[in-house]
């Protein structure tokens, strides 16, 4: 690992950054009726550094990172200290690159389509491992997002459970970008009530347990409705800077 840029000034701010994230998390935690403890923080480690990773890992009690792309995850891994470390997937992934995420990770959380949950399925078995998964719903009907489009979400619901070595674990989202705080919540809500409607219909293979919803810009507002997953990137580790 190349430390040669290394920056006490940046792991200074990323300490204190975590620190008060986890008091709005807890305030917001509060607000819904819940505590601290219910509610998981993920480090989104897009563009992130390998050293500053591990600080966070080894300093600030990050347990849990998020990487958006399978490339970037094969490249930092081997340097990454990952014992004791929760590691999901969180960007879009094509089907042809399933095969080389599925043994390395412990959840893929953006799942957007059947054919994507049979392909992850297909590499499961061949690797004697059970999957979990979140499905991703498309709560705005975005043109630009990927996602289970939410008038069509829950016909696809029977099919997905009878997917061997899979395990749904809950759903994700990334809402449209709204200038109204109500109007955001309103998708942050609907999200909410999706995941209470799958939970109380019992469907084989899930085990609804992750409301993955809320990052950078918008965490305390999806706790205060619901979440218990945050997805939070730069307001930890700083502006993205892509090469």
């Amino acid at each position: 690992m190349t430390t040669s840029s290394f920056d006490e000034k940046r792991c200074e701010s990323i300490s204190e950054n975590i620190k008060l994230i986890r008091e709005k998390i807890s305030v917001a935690a509060i607000k819904s009726g819940r505590n601290y403890e219910d509610i998981k923080l993920m480090a989104v480690t897009k563009t992130v550094p390998v050293e500053y990773i591990n600080y966070s890992i080894d300093n600030c009690g990050i347990d849990l990172i998020g990487e958006n792309k399978v490339q970037e995850f094969l490249s930092k891994k081997d340097e990454l200290h990952l014992d004791g470390v929760e590691k999901h997937l969180i960007g879009h992934l094509q089907t042809n690159k399933v095969k080389k995420i599925v043994p390395l990770v412990d959840m893929i959380q953006s799942v957007d389509s059947l054919h994507l949950a049979e392909e992850i399925s297909k590499q499961a078995q061949n690797n004697g491992l059970n999957m979990k998964i979140l499905l991703e719903v498309n709560i705005g009907s975005e043109e630009s997002k990927t996602g289970f489009d939410k008038s069509k979400f829950f016909e696809v619901m029977s099919q997905i459970s009878e997917l061997p070595m899979l395990t749904v674990n809950g759903i994700m989202t990334i809402p449209p970008i709204c200038d109204d705080e109500n109007e955001l919540r309103k998708y942050f809500t609907t999200m909410s009530q999706y995941f209470y409607d799958i939970k109380e219909k019992n469907y084989k293979n899930f085990n609804m347990e992750i409301l993955s919803m809320g990052m950078s810009g918008d965490y305390t507002q999806a706790i205060e409705c619901g979440a218990n997953l945050v997805r939070i990137g730069s307001l930890i580790y700083g502006a993205r800077i892509y090469k």
